[in-house]
């Protein structure tokens, strides 16, 4: 089996959920890690508790501006990338399509779609020139699906799916990888942001039964990660047993 150690890993919103417990299992692998986040302050404790060496970058991925200099100025011992995961996403709002926020419909894009693309325009060229590479991005069941009231958060995540397919193609003729890993329900931040802090109806989302934790995610992420250099994951979905599709959920 391949060895993870001191391998490179690159993890954009790694602050909490799926992204911080990625770093969590990488860290199990004695890999180095770049963390990048908004809030550093959350980097900071995070990082205290692993036991490995970190790099903290403050990023918002959704000023390309900002994305390209992050990657561009990277300590020397740090630009050789191995492992990339787009973790940086967001939902906001759950209303019908016709009665929409613009400014939610912009934040979902901005973040989800275009915030993976500046990071892997800007990732993945050193993966090629060094003929090395895995690009993990984290999608959705809502890649998959279209649920009631998802509308744009779905297509961000549709689009995720198209991308990271993309990719695939484009990059055939390298030895660079590229996976998705499509959740279902995962008990993080996810509901809290998509309501903007009102926990008593995010912690609705999460009772009558067993989510996912960020940890059951991460350890497909590194479990991908460390296939041979021959096999390719090309995308997994990760449900709650109690989770059937988008919509059907068993809840007592």
């Amino acid at each position: 089996m391949p060895d993870l150690v001191s391998k490179i890993v690159f993890i954009t919103g790694a602050s909490a959920g799926i992204g911080a417990a990625c770093a969590r299992e990488f860290a199990k692998n004695d890999c180095r890690l770049i963390l990048a986040a908004r809030r550093t302050d959350r980097l900071e404790q995070i990082a205290g508790k692993l036991g490995v060496e970190c790099l903290l970058v403050e990023l918002d991925v959704r000023d390309a501006k900002a994305v390209a200099e992050a990657v561009e100025n990277l300590p020397a011992e740090w630009k050789e990338i191995d492992i990339l995961v787009n973790n940086a996403g967001l939902s906001r709002g759950l209303d019908r399509f016709h009665e929409g926020q613009l400014q939610d419909w912009e934040e979902m894009i901005d973040t989800n779609v275009k915030g993976l693309l500046y990071v892997s325009r800007a990732v993945i060229p050193g993966m090629v020139e060094r003929g090395r590479g895995h690009i993990i991005n984290i999608g959705s069941i809502a890649g998959r699906e279209v649920y009631p009231r998802g509308n744009v958060y779905c297509a961000s995540k549709h689009a995720v799916d198209a991308l990271t397919k993309g990719m695939r193609l484009d990059l055939v003729e390298t030895p660079v990888r590229v996976s998705t890993v499509d959740p279902g329900l995962v008990e993080t931040e996810f509901s809290e942001v998509r309501f903007r802090g009102d926990n008593d109806r995010a912690k609705t989302v999460y009772q009558g039964y067993q989510p996912l934790s960020g940890e059951d995610v991460a350890e497909a992420v590194v479990w991908i990660a460390n296939r041979p250099a021959h096999v390719t994951i090309a995308d997994i979905m990760i449900l709650p047993t109690a989770q059937a599709s988008a919509t059907v959920m068993h809840k007592e």
